[in-house]
């Protein structure tokens, strides 16, 4: 079961945005904003984001590889193990 995000009004993030900050940057969930009782926007403390970002990149990367492997390019198995070791150890730094 999916977890359900925290939301908070835009009046409530205008009035006290320091203390709305400081939580995030304790918490590694999104936090969504809503503006007429819509969501407008997600604000996430600035460690989720970059580990989200570089697991797009991933993602990216493999859904290139199975572009190139269904137009029968390739790569040895090794080659792609070594680039695959260094990217993830690049988001761990």
């Amino acid at each position: 079961m999916a977890k359900v995000p925290k939301i908070i009004p835009i009046t409530d993030l205008r009035q006290d945005a320091a203390s709305v900050l400081k939580e995030l940057q304790k918490s590694e969930e999104p936090l969504v904003i809503t503006q007429r009782g819509r969501a407008t926007a997600v604000l996430l403390n600035l460690e989720a984001y970059e580990r989200s970002q570089h697991e797009r990149e991933l993602l990216r990367l493999l859904a290139l590889g199975e572009r190139e492997i269904a137009k029968g390019k390739g790569y040895s198995l090794d080659s792609v193990l070594r680039e695959a070791d260094a990217l993830l150890r690049e988001g761990e730094a």
